[in-house]
């Protein structure tokens, strides 16, 4: 009989957890996960149990999620197959870069360890994925920016770092925009008021709402990535 994936429920859980507490800086609690993975909070509640005696998660007193060790583990896993058939789709079978981050999800729980190493490999041994995030795995960065373009002020220069990749549509409206890691943006008026901050991406100038400035992470020039935290 042909292998089976498993665990595809806590390994979707586990995920959501890492993407929100190391590469976004966010406290986990049931109610923000509930609405990260679009699950009724009872759901949730009780996937957290399974996995608390699973001993993948444990829970503080302030009702913040962490993953244990091993939850780290097999989130950190998943991530890497993840973003290896990102990079698979988009370098190698010309995927539109905005459909990568769904059409990799349906891939991710099929890769097996062997098929990690070759696609790995394959793929020229890749160390970040085509939204910026780094691919777990020796010599990834622990630590990443934390900055967001909504943190800059007016007549400040940043190159992006990674963008949020969970939202098709929001990914549409980026690659539209020429919005993407590695390229350089200027901020040239920050609206408060109005909600908006106006950006300089190559000659395009481009106007965000600050939730979505928000989920555009930079580096600031002079600062290395993997050790900036918001101030």
């Amino acid at each position: 009989m042909p292998k089976q994936v498993k665990n595809v429920a806590s390994d979707d859980y586990l995920t959501a957890i890492y993407r929100m507490s190391h590469d976004e800086g966010q406290d986990v609690i049931a109610v923000r996960l509930a609405d990260r993975l679009e699950i009724t909070p009872p759901s949730v509640a009780g996937m957290l149990k399974r996995l608390t005696r699973d001993g993948l998660v444990h829970i503080d007193a302030k009702k913040v999620i962490h993953l244990t060790p091993e939850g780290f583990r097999r989130a950190e896993q998943m991530v890497r197959r993840h973003r290896l058939a990102e990079c698979l789709l988009t370098d190698v079978l010309k995927v539109d870069w905005w459909r990568a981050y769904e059409e990799a999800h349906l891939l991710e729980h099929g890769i097996s360890d062997i098929t990690e190493r070759n696609l790995y490999e394959m793929l020229g041994r890749p160390q970040k994925s085509p939204f910026g995030y780094p691919i777990p795995g020796p010599g990834a960065p622990r630590k990443l920016s934390m900055v967001t373009l909504g943190d800059l002020k007016e007549g400040q220069q940043a190159e992006i770092d990674r963008v949020y990749e969970e939202d098709e549509q929001l990914l549409q409206f980026f690659d539209e925009e020429g919005i993407r890691p590695g390229v350089k943006v200027v901020v040239e008026e920050v609206a408060p008021y109005r909600g908006t901050i106006t950006v300089r991406v190559g000659e395009r100038r481009v106007v965000l709402g600050t939730p979505v400035a928000n989920k555009i992470w930079v580096v600031p020039p002079g600062r290395g990535t993997g050790a900036e935290t918001r101030q």
